[in-house]
């Protein structure tokens, strides 16, 4: 049989991809792998570089290429059929990870071409010390029992995870609601009610229908004026995959949680530390657990009275001017978007107008190019896996072909929630091969109603430059190795400054003007809005602040302190963390964890800190483009020349004190927040 994910090296044929590709494709590539990796051992008794460690990393990427076109299918066009497929895959794909990394034959040959340091550049030491650091990490020195659990383990925790993000999308997939009567609808702003009758339309449904998907969920919670309608959509959306709601125990994520939680701590303990939020800083910049919860508390402490304060103003205000005695979770939203227009006269539909995504991708592409000395084109007529998609590549001032990347911008029934970067491939360079970095950007923004261009938030706008910064780190390294090229390799507590570096971009009049102008007169955003913006910019950010610090604190404890005899307490946990932070509590049968994908289903378990850590590096990074100019060359050079080409190939804090002169302060950042020093 023909299978296009065996192809040569190219772009890949999405078109052609079918669910009974991908097991016979994987089963290969995995024997070809263990095959020619044990006749390699077996033939090279003095490793080097060149002998071992290159052929390897060949091998090595072609699996990780035919696997990310898998696991991307999976997110973005998911059916039954291929979700078996995949799910089939998961145990075997650990197993071999397992197998290598506790392949003490292999470990001591990277250890013998480690010793080789005079004979390698910087990014093959750190290549090295990577790979060795994750021998360990994957169990290489226990005894065969401990080794042989350990894999158990491995394999058990693959399956649980893709079940979590399965029932996840299953439980959001399978809620929606109609609306007979647009009066029903009443608040809500013209471009939602149009996509709720597309939806319908779409689905072969009467009238207007409404689904938990973000674009159809947040219209509803910020601008309904119904608030039983409100309250349906924040139930149905808060109780996702749990034993609470109107699926309640069909997609019930709780066992799953529980399981995973212990699977984590056991392999943790096997490996030597006290838990598993220990073992997860093996591979980030923080030093220690201590660290970490000291960083967020401290957050917490400087932040917390600002976010009570907001959240009085926020419940006076409801009170005296609508009436509402006792403010609801389901009211907040609503509420928060009446007093942003009454202190600062701005919504958040005024300004979508002006961010029209054609013009935002264009307007964005110029200001990387004013960055980055970069260009950008699309190009036509590229395979791929819906008529939504587009194609583009990046050039360099040489016209050298730097990346090129899939954009997936719209939200649609079957495809995962949220907004990432994905790695189709990364950049690899060796006498037998050369690619290029390719990048999927996936969001899930409103999709065109009829012949009108969908129009962003200003918050989407930022989640596109957010998921886009991430983007350049991947396509604009200049590393050879793919283990530590791009974003790979890049501690996990700082792989989110280019991302959130680039949300800046969003907030600056030079920036602005190059992709905000109105959908109809082109006009650029006039002066006057502009400062409201920016006079709204810091709206109720101390109840942002401790929500986010709520999450990674969650995230952190539950990692941190899983006791096997009394298992996750996952809620009672939760709620000594709101106790400590949070200045807005859910109600009881809210389950806000069974859908919280980041920690149980990606890459952020006793990881979620992460974006607050990060976002002091980012503000940090900023605050020199303040300083010297938000376009100054010298500037935009150095940030690309120590951060976004060097990938993971050094340390992520002497690439940041290469840019900045310095280690990084918190001051950027609270001043960024609008937050009291």
């Amino acid at each position: 049989m023909s299978n296009p994910l065996l192809d040569e090296p190219g772009l890949p044929a999405f078109s052609k991809i079918q669910p009974e590709h991908v097991e016979p494709a994987i089963d290969r590539l995995l024997a070809d792998n263990r095959r020619q990796i044990e006749a390699l051992l077996d033939q090279v008794r003095s490793p080097t570089w060149e002998t071992l460690i290159e052929p390897i990393e060949e091998w090595e990427d072609g699996l990780e290429r035919v696997w990310s076109q898998v696991s991307h299918l999976n997110a973005v066009m998911n059916n039954d059929a291929l979700r078996a497929a995949y799910t089939a895959c998961l145990p075997k794909l650990s197993e071999y990870s397992t197998e290598m990394g506790q392949n003490e034959r292999l470990f001591a040959a990277f250890q013998m071409v480690a010793e080789q340091a005079d004979r390698l550049n910087v990014a093959q030491r750190k290549v090295l010390e990577n790979a060795l650091r994750d021998f360990h990490l994957s169990g290489v020195d226990l005894p065969a029992a401990a080794k042989q659990r350990f894999k158990e383990l491995s394999q058990e925790l693959s399956s649980l995870t893709s079940n979590y993000s399965d029932n996840v999308l299953d439980a959001t997939n399978a809620w929606s609601k109609r609306v007979d009567d647009v009066t029903a609808l009443a608040g809500l702003p013209q471009s939602a009610i149009d996509l709720a009758r597309q939806v319908a339309e779409q689905r072969g449904e009467q009238g207007w229908l409404l689904t938990l998907d973000y674009p159809s969920f947040f219209p509803v919670m910020t601008y309904a004026e119904d608030p039983t309608l409100r309250r349906e959509l924040y139930h149905a959306y808060h109780t996702r995959a749990s034993d609470q709601g109107p699926h309640a125990g069909e997609y019930d994520n709780s066992e799953t949680m529980e399981r995973i939680l212990a699977l984590r701590h056991e392999q943790a303990r096997l490996l030597g530390f006290d838990n598993y939020a220990e073992c997860s800083l093996a591979r980030k910049m923080a030093r220690s657990t201590d660290e970490v919860v000291q960083f967020l508390r401290d957050l917490a402490v400087r932040s917390k009275t600002q976010a009570e304060r907001e959240f009085a103003e926020l419940k006076a205000f409801a009170t005296n001017r609508y009436g509402v005695a006792n403010l609801e979770p389901w009211d907040v939203s609503y509420h928060s978007e009446k007093l942003r227009q009454h202190l600062h006269s701005i919504t958040q539909e005024e300004v979508k107008p002006y961010f029209s995504v054609p013009r935002v991708i264009a307007g964005m592409f110029d200001v990387v190019g004013r960055l980055y000395g970069v260009r950008f084109h699309e190009v036509e007529g590229v395979d791929s896996w819906h008529p939504d998609v587009r194609f583009y590549e990046i050039r360099d001032r040489d016209d050298v072909l730097r990346g090129q990347f899939y954009f997936d911008l719209y939200a649609r029934q079957n495809k995962r929630g949220g907004a990432w970067m994905g790695d189709c491939q990364s950049r690899m360079r060796t006498p037998r091969v050369e690619q290029i970095p390719i990048a999927f950007m996936v969001c899930n923004f409103t999709p065109p109603v009829g012949d009108k261009p969908s129009l962003l938030t200003h918050d989407e706008v930022e989640t596109l430059f957010h998921e886009f910064g991430h983007g350049l780190h991947h396509m604009l390294t200049c590393v050879d190795y793919a283990a530590v090229s791009g974003i790979s390799g890049v501690a996990w507590d700082a792989v989110e400054l280019p991302s959130q570096f680039m949300e800046n971009f969003c907030w600056e009049r030079e920036a602005l003007d190059l992709f905000a102008a109105h959908v109809e007169t082109g006009e650029r955003i006039p002066d006057e809005l502009y400062r409201r913006m920016r006079a709204a910019k810091n709206f109720q950010s101390g109840m942002q602040m401790v929500r986010q610090l709520e999450f990674a604190l969650f995230d952190f404890r539950i990692h941190g302190e899983f006791d096997p005899t009394q298992g996750g307490r996952i809620y009672q946990i939760l709620e000594e963390v709101r106790d400590e932070v949070a200045v807005l509590r859910p109600p009881a049968w809210g389950r806000f964890a069974n859908a919280f994908s980041h920690i149980f289903a990606g890459g952020y378990a006793a990881g979620y800190y992460s974006y607050k850590w990060a976002e002091v590096l980012s503000a940090d990074a900023f605050s020199l483009f303040e300083e010297n100019g938000v376009f100054d060359q010298a500037t935009g050079q150095s940030f690309l020349r120590n951060i976004l080409e060097q990938g993971g190939s050094q340390d992520a804090m002497d690439l940041f004190i290469a840019f900045r002169g310095r280690e990084p302060r918190i001051d950027a950042l609270l001043r960024h927040s609008g937050i009291a020093a």
